[in-house]
């Protein structure tokens, strides 16, 4: 590894420049009459500025940023270029620039910006953004500059639902040389968007006499109108007219304008480049113009970076008295805001371009010649993406590819696995082909963006390539088939790698280790041996849950407990589950992003836990901000979790249309992945739902079809797909009740308590006990009926349990009651009267919660009123009881973006849930029929 790898003495690629404003000359007219216009604009959605090059747009907002900054604006900035016209780097850049800002606001955007891989996914994490922004406590403005170098249709689309879903506090500015190809109508309508173009910006002729006077000290008036009728007020024709006369004013004495400098007229970009090769270049010495035009090559550079570019070497004194001189002219060179004084610069754009002009027009051989000088020099330094584009360029793609696969590893392991797709995606695809790793790592891309059929099929590819002799490889490949697995859910698929992961015990990759032991912890839990999927995070290594690196001493420890606390949920150890997970989700929010997938997991984990102890209203609260994260970053597990419990805790607030939705969420979700686990808990709560409101062939059409379900997967031996028979059961056994076929479910309770106390599923088998003795209560077996009450009530005691009691049968309390006297056959038993005095208060409370309304914490706001016409459509559909698929569906809409607009609705009536936004609105009396053009 080269020296000084990973001690950088300068940001990563563009890191400093393109997240900065540009620092423009040292003296700059105050464009107050511009100024005045922006400050106006300031709160408004969109404001444009459309001019050529050179025209003043980014020094101006450089001047209205800091008066912004002065109002306690938050200002982000992020200058494009060609290579931000590719989606998933456009999103990384607009992440990273509004990080600068506050990272909370990209917090949750940013772990999905590496899935952003369809349309869907892209404005689920512009949304992600959305809310970030709109939750922060300041205005934010972002600035987009050199916007015309934004071609991509996929890109203009997220623009788009950028300004369309914007928060009051969120203000897009974009400056650009073309027409800004986005649909402004609406904003225009709205009175929302200020657009000022190349008329707006030149100079009147008083500006351009201040500017001329305070370039040149003193400027006669029939020369300032003579220079801006050549220039027709062009700023960048002024800035180099006034450079051009402070020389000839050095050189003769003489402050009147030659007939050369008339005949020079300079008003637009074009006529730059003609005047600046005649009058600028041909002044310079040839070493110092080929010195320019090799340094025009890179995007930034210093003065060490500008003396190993030339040829032959040049002193590092003459290279850096050149960049002083140039820098006076003010025009030239640019030093880079934020870095040290005289460490790096920037060239002019419209300079660049005259530059690299020139560069194209030398030989291959000379311009490989410059890209290889730079990319030892990058590489020397530390700036490993800099230094891969340019050895690229410069013919070394077998080195540069030797240089990201050497890196790669430190650099995911540090959690930056951004930076790992940007170096992947330099590389021509022929290198990636070639090599085994970087191979492997284009495979960790894919399941990072769940491109799972991808991954497969790169996976059977290298199967049949890796060598026999490299083992490391046959065992980071056997890692990521079970990471796959996994996310699929596929457990048949995971045990099959089982003995060649048992077998895999040392790797001298630790991320590959680490993700090695999340995968037994993960197989053995769903086997139901759970103390030994737990001995394999006791000593806290790093580890993966589906590619994200989460590595390090605190990483390691938080995904271990996470995982170790998903151990005790399954089991049902409820009060370990709390301990665990309260901890590490503070823990894990008190860090950066690399943590946020354990505090996610650690939140399902936790709302889990407040649903149990009765607190629906707190999980609710809990997940309801985290569910659309959940659902995309986390494995399904923690999916599953999530819905069923926000489900569960809606329905017991007395939301059934909440309830509902949110099964068809996980309904939704586990279709389209191809999760039949996950698909039969969405239909067997269906069925205990139907069932509790009395609709019987609604619950038995669900049941069908998860008995069909069922039958798909009659294997013998431990797997989660045994869960898809035990919610079969217990569904039959609820519709068994509900029929009062009370011998038929006596008959399939046995079989299913027996197969869950087989599996460790305690939480379950305390509730089965408990409908076993209501069932047996209803048969007339008092004996058994009392057994069954005890065993589920020390149970239940033992492991923390509330909820699961409750929900266990209707009759379930009442029966605990009527028995309590001889439970403990005539001995105090003061702790489990004292549970069932816990279970009884936690009864009343829920009752009483109901009898006011809800959860007994409706808003008391005022609605305001204000729909819009999107909003009032959707609010018609979910009075029709619609899930947001079908609502999406009758409107044309993504469901993304109708999730978008119930939030709003919801804060406009003033509510928090879709049942109360259905009562809210038909108390005031609004028109809900159906909108125009949507089924009935």
């Amino acid at each position: 590894m080269p020296q000084g790898l990973h001690q950088s003495t300068a940001p990563d690629l563009g890191a400093v420049d393109k997240f900065l404003p540009p620092r423009g000359p040292a003296r700059v007219l105050a464009r107050e009459r511009l100024l005045t216009q922006l400050f106006e604009a300031r709160q408004k959605r969109c404001l444009v500025l459309q001019g050529p090059a050179g025209c003043g747009k980014s020094t101006t907002l450089v001047a209205w940023r800091q008066a912004l900054l002065g109002l306690n604006f938050d200002v982000a900035w992020l200058t494009l270029t060609e290579d931000d016209n590719e989606p998933g780097r456009w999103l990384e850049s607009l992440l990273g620039s509004l990080e600068q800002t506050d990272p909370a606001i990209t917090r949750e955007a940013a772990l999905l910006a590496g899935r952003a891989t369809n349309t869907e996914a892209v404005e689920c994490a512009v949304i992600s953004l959305l809310h970030g922004i709109a939750a922060h406590q300041r205005d934010v403005t972002l600035v987009l500059d050199d916007f015309h170098y934004l071609t991509s249709a996929r890109i203009r689309e997220a623009l788009q639902w950028l300004l369309d879903y914007a928060p009051p506090n969120f203000h897009l500015v974009l400056l650009s040389r073309a027409a800004v190809p986005l649909s402004l109508a609406r904003l225009r309508d709205q009175g929302l968007v200020l657009e000022l173009d190349q008329r707006d910006l030149r100079f009147t002729l008083p500006e351009s006499e201040q500017f001329l006077n305070a370039q040149l000290d003193h400027i006669s008036p029939r020369d300032a109108r003579t220079l801006h009728e050549l220039t027709d007020g062009w700023v960048a024709g002024l800035h180099l007219f006034a450079a051009h006369w402070k020389r000839r004013k050095q050189a003769t004495g003489g402050a009147s304008l030659a007939d050369s400098m008339v005949r020079a007229q300079v008003q637009n970009a074009g006529a730059f480049t003609e005047y600046f090769e005649r009058e600028v270049l041909s002044r310079l010495s040839p070493s110092e113009t080929a010195l320019l035009i090799r340094v025009a090559s890179s995007d930034r550079f210093c003065t060490a970076l500008c003396a190993a570019l030339t040829e032959p070497p040049q002193p590092l004194a003459e290279v850096a008295a050149l960049l002083a001189r140039l820098e006076c002219d003010n025009l030239f060179i640019v030093p880079i805001e934020g870095a040290e004084p005289g460490s790096w610069y920037r060239l002019h754009p419209l300079l660049r371009e005259t530059l690299l002009e020139r560069f194209h027009g030398w030989s291959e051989i000379q311009q490989r010649q410059v890209h290889v000088a730079a990319w030892h020099w990058f590489r020397t330094h530390g700036l490993i993406e800099e230094a891969v584009h340019h050895a690229v360029l410069g013919g070394e793609a077998d080195a540069a590819a030797d240089l990201v696969l050497q890196s790669a590893r430190n650099l995911f392991s540090r959690g930056e696995l951004r930076r790992v797709v940007r170096l992947v995606r330099l590389l021509p695809p022929e290198q990636i082909q070639a090599r085994i790793g970087l191979r492997l790592w284009k495979l960790r891309m894919q399941l990072y963006a769940r491109e799972f059929d991808a991954a497969a099929a790169a996976m059977d590819r290298l199967q049949a390539d890796i060598p026999p002799d490299d083992i490391d490889s046959r065992v980071t490949l056997t890692v990521l088939r079970g990471v796959l697995a996994l996310q699929r859910d596929d457990t048949d698929a995971a045990m099959s790698v089982l003995p060649e992961l048992l077998q895999a015990s040392s790797h001298d990759d630790a991320i590959v280790t680490g993700t090695r032991r999340a995968l037994l912890s993960w197989l053995y839990m769903h086997r139901g041996e759970y103390e030994r999927a737990r001995s394999f995070q006791c000593d806290q290594p790093p580890l993966l849950l589906d590619g994200t690196p989460l590595t390090g001493s605190t990483a390691g420890s938080l995904s271990g407990r996470t995982l170790m606390g998903f151990s005790y949920a399954l089991e049902g150890q409820m009060l370990q589950v709390e301990r665990i997970s309260r901890d590490v989700l503070r823990e894990a929010e008190q860090q950066s992003n690399l943590y946020s997938e354990a505090a996610y997991f650690s939140a399902a984990l936790l709302a889990d836990v407040l649903y149990e102890h009765n607190d629906a209203a707190g999980a609710i609260r809990l997940l309801e901000e985290r569910v659309d994260m959940l659902e995309r970053v986390s494995i399904p597990d923690s999916v599953l979790k999530v819905l069923l419990t926000l489900s569960a805790a809606h329905w017991v607030c007395g939301h059934p249309l909440d309830a509902f939705a949110y099964l068809d969420r996980l309904d939704d979700y586990a279709t389209q992945l191809g999760l039949d686990r996950l698909l039969a808990h969405a239909l067997a709560a269906r069925v205990m739902r139907h069932l509790s409101g009395g609709e019987l062939d609604a619950a038995d059409a669900c049941l069908a079809r998860l008995d069909a379900i069922d039958a798909r997967y009659d294997q013998p031996g431990p797997s989660a797909l045994d869960e898809i028979r035990a919610v079969t059961q217990q569904a039959h056994i609820r519709r068994c009740i509900a029929h009062e076929d009370f011998h038929g479910a006596h008959i399939r309770l046995a079989s299913l308590i027996a197969r869950c106390e087989a599996r460790g599923w305690q939480r379950q088998v305390a509730q089965l006990r408990l409908q076993s003795a209501v069932i047996e209560s209803r048969r007339e077996r008092p004996e058994a009926a009392r057994e069954a009450v005890l065993a589920a009530l020390r149970l239940g005691h033992r492991l923390g349990l509330v909820r699961s009691l409750l929900d266990a049968d209707q009759a379930a309390m009442p029966l605990i009651t009527r028995l309590l006297p001889d439970l403990s056959q005539g001995q105090p038993d003061p702790v489990l009267s004292f549970y069932v005095a816990r279970l009884q208060a936690a009864q009343q409370a829920r009752s009483a919660a109901l009898a006011v309304g809800g959860d007994g914490q409706a808003s008391l706001r005022l609605p305001a009123l204000d729909l819009s016409e999107r909003e009032a459509d959707v609010l018609r559909l979910l009075a029709q009881t619609m899930p947001n698929k079908k609502i999406a569906r009758a409107l044309g809409l993504s469901p993304e973006t109708v999730k978008w607009h119930l939030k709003k609705i919801y804060g406009k009536l003033g509510v928090t849930t879709r049942d109360e936004a259905v009562a809210r609105a038909r108390n005031l009396e609004l028109d809900l029929g159906s909108p125009a053009g949507t089924p009935q």
